[in-house]
């Protein structure tokens, strides 16, 4: 059954009314990693979030947020509502115009490259260092940081380094990305312990002990988006913490 336009947006309206009362707070973020997670808080279906994923599957990147929705099919009010919110990397912004440039002053013979990503769960620190930004103390923090996860999952975390700024982490993922990605058990957030559940980097030990508290109080947690409405919890992370939590 189709959905007009009038009551779609009325669903859209009522899905980021529920998302504020959870106290889920959006940070801007490149829409081409969305998780399940994220997109599920977002407000997207299923079927938008997959449409996305086979997207990116071709090694394919939505630029814009037109593109974004001529992909996934969102409607057009849930656009208007996570637009806002869309960080693409500076060098998209004039993709076209550059494009378009390089095929009127070089031959059929010059075709443009194809990216060779580097994997950031194997650079070295030397290679971390060829970034402009990251010197000999980022690069060792960094490496650290991806020892104490166990590797990286997805490309965001990189965010979570201390003292690496915004703009270096954008340089960075232009040229690395999660190749492959590692093997993580999953801890069960209904029957972890306060240790089992503060060894998760994102956690500290009072956090933990209040999830355990919340857990004996309500019985059990039936969504992983229970854990925001916890004191203190940190709910800026809730989609990186989603990844390493099961129910």
């Amino acid at each position: 059954m189709q959905i007009d336009s009038v009551a779609q947006a009325e669903i859209d309206s009522l899905k980021i009314v529920a998302l504020e009362k959870d106290t889920v707070r959006i940070f801007p973020f490149n829409p081409n990693f969305i998780t399940d997670f994220k997109g599920y808080t977002l407000g997207m279906s299923v079927v938008e979030i997959d449409r996305l994923h086979v997207f990116r599957s071709k090694e394919e990147f939505v630029n814009s947020a037109k593109e974004f929705q001529d992909v996934t099919k969102v409607s057009d009010s849930l656009l208007g509502i996570i637009s806002p919110y869309f960080k693409f990397p500076e060098w998209t912004q004039n993709r076209k115009r550059k494009t378009a440039f390089k095929s009127n002053t070089f031959s059929q013979d010059n075709k443009l490259k194809k990216v060779v990503w580097k994997d950031l769960n194997t650079a070295t620190a030397e290679e971390l260092r060829k970034v402009r930004g990251i010197g000999e103390k980022l690069s060792a923090r960094i490496i650290k940081f991806r020892d104490r996860l166990g590797g990286f999952l997805i490309e965001d975390q990189l965010q979570d380094v201390y003292g690496l700024e915004p703009d270096v982490v954008e340089r960075a993922l232009k040229q690395f990305k999660v190749v492959t990605k590692p093997n993580i058990l999953k801890i069960n957030v209904n029957t972890a312990t306060v240790e089992e559940l503060s060894k998760l980097i994102y956690l500290q030990k009072h956090v933990a002990q209040s999830i355990v508290n919340y857990r004996n109080l309500n019985g059990s947690i039936n969504s992983l988006n229970e854990l925001v409405k916890i004191e203190k919890f940190p709910s800026e992370r809730i989609n990186r913490i989603a990844l390493y939590l099961s129910l």
